[in-house]
């Protein structure tokens, strides 16, 4: 089993998982999350609140804090949607761009 760098290092140093009320009070100090973003805009992570694999997944595709994003477009029902991070473009559903907190720059 292949393993990356990041997961390696995630494996030594495993992210502390954020804890649920803290993502409340991280949007209701002006922070949203990158799934209230519209087409064209711009943002920097400051945080994922998930857990688990998806927490995991985010982090090794790129979605660490001080990370600017852009976003990109919607499918035609608003799921999913596209976002471009790191020079490249992402898909991501909906329910898992709700729990990436971002900063409009």
């Amino acid at each position: 089993m292949a393993e990356t760098i990041l997961s390696i290092i995630l494996n030594m140093n495993p992210p502390v998982p954020m804890p649920h009320g803290a993502c409340r009070t991280a949007q209701a100090e002006g922070q949203t999350t990158l799934g209230d973003l519209r087409p064209g805009e711009r943002a920097t992570v400051t945080a994922v609140c998930s857990r688990g694999s998806l927490r995991g997944r985010l982090l090794e595709m790129g979605f660490v804090s001080g990370t600017d994003v852009r976003m990109v477009r919607f499918a035609p029902l608003a799921d999913p949607l596209e976002v471009e991070l790191h020079g490249y473009h992402l898909s991501l559903r909906r329910a898992e761009a709700d729990t990436v907190l971002v900063e409009r720059v």
